[in-house]
């Protein structure tokens, strides 16, 4: 019988430009390896389950370029790149019972620590570009702290309080000053070997019989500046996306609607200039969203028949929990001569949707709302025949 074909091991060649993304990272792992039976279980379980494993990857392939350019640029071990698929599985919008949120799951203390917004409007813990740098600001720290990428990352997931604690108690009996020495939870055990493990597979897929999705080594998305008032849907019909496409490289916004200045949307870079000329020819004549203020004695069932929207769709809107009733000086998205329906898709999709029994309304004073009233602008859709929900809404108004 002919002795078997030995699986093929891709080798570097650091003579040539990066042939993708995943070649670019191989040639910049730079942590220690850590080899041990952890790994191999959790290599097994990512290995077992190759549909999965590819989706991730695949996912992860619109926001890699990004991280890795940051990663090289500030001389970080490229690895790092994989993190978020142990955090979040490169999903923008994972939340956690610990309401650890985004890519690389902050928590809001550490995110407040690290200047990401997180109000009604927009959670920054979930914008690709910004959770980025918070994340490798915070991973440059605690290497720092501890001269050491399995420590920094342990600190990552334990928090470098309880990493510290760890470490003084080993020191004090005596032991060893590794991770692998540590006591700590079964969580924060488990988290380098899962990096590694996934390290592992990225860095020799052939010899695991596994072919990682091609993700170009080229810059995925750019920023284009994002004026207050377009409705996320609209930008996204603009940018000629899919509105989930759409959402996924703009996972940060609350609200359906750009409500406050210096806003960006993220786009794919051959979208960018049809975005931005479909902003520029945005006419003013066309209807606009625009904020409410609530007067005495108003109340929301009344606010949302003046715009032809039902309660329930006026609360969706706003992030309101059922049976909610905003008070005075409330301020409240509206709709003002278009079809909301776009955006009431869009607030379905919003993280904040499963939960918005517990976010409140925004309280401004009714003087600072009135005279920094933003004008919110998005195009009318035209009715299309026999569309009996816009010609509905069109009589209410």
């Amino acid at each position: 019988m002919p002795a078997p074909e030995a699986a093929r091991v891709l080798t570097l060649d650091l003579t040539r430009d990066a042939n993708d993304i995943w070649d670019r990272i191989r040639r910049g792992f730079g942590m220690p390896d850590l080899d041990s039976q952890r790994v191999m279980d959790q290599q097994g379980f990512y290995l077992n389950r190759p549909r999965f494993l590819k989706q991730v990857f695949e996912r992860g392939g619109r926001y890699l370029y990004y991280i890795v350019d940051e990663l090289e640029r500030r001389g970080m071990p490229t690895e790092i790149a994989l993190l978020p698929m142990v955090e979040s599985s490169y999903n923008p919008m994972a939340y956690s019972r610990a309401h650890a949120s985004g890519l690389w799951q902050f928590i809001p203390s550490t995110g407040k620590h690290y200047n990401l917004t997180q109000d009604h409007w927009v959670d920054e813990r979930r914008d690709v570009i910004a959770s980025t740098n918070a994340a490798l600001d915070y991973l440059q720290r605690i290497y720092e702290m501890h001269g050491d990428w399995h420590l920094a990352l342990a600190s990552y997931n334990w928090g470098e309080g309880a990493v510290q604690r760890a470490l003084k108690r080993n020191a004090e009996d005596g032991l060893p000053l590794e991770y692998e020495h540590l006591r700590m939870p079964d969580e924060t055990r488990n988290y380098v070997p899962k990096l590694q493990a996934i390290k592992n597979i990225v860095s020799e897929p052939e010899l695991f019989h596994f072919e990682l999705p091609y993700v170009a080594n080229e810059l995925h998305f750019v920023s284009v500046e994002a004026p207050i008032g377009v409705d996320l849907a609209t930008a996204a019909k603009l940018s000629g996306m899919p509105l989930d496409e759409f959402l996924a490289l703009n996972p940060s916004f609350n609200r359906p609607a750009v409500t406050t200045p210096g806003q960006t949307f993220i786009v794919p870079t051959d979208r960018a200039e049809q975005l931005q000329q479909g902003l520029a020819e945005l006419d003013e004549d066309d209807g606009e969203w625009r904020m409410h203020v609530m007067a005495a004695g108003e109340t929301l069932e009344s606010v949302a028949a003046r715009h032809g929207l039902s309660s329930a769709e006026l609360r969706k809107l706003n992030g309101l929990g059922p049976g909610s009733q905003p008070g005075e000086g409330y301020s409240l998205l509206v709709p003002d001569g278009i079809d909301p329906d776009g955006a009431l898709e869009v607030t379905s999709l919003l993280p904040l949707a499963a939960t918005a029994a517990r976010q409140p309304g925004l309280k401004l004073s009714t003087t600072k709302a009135r005279s920094g009233e933003p004008r919110l602008k998005s195009p009318k859709p035209k009715p299309r025949p026999g569309d009996k929900r816009s010609a509905k809404r069109g009589k209410k108004r």
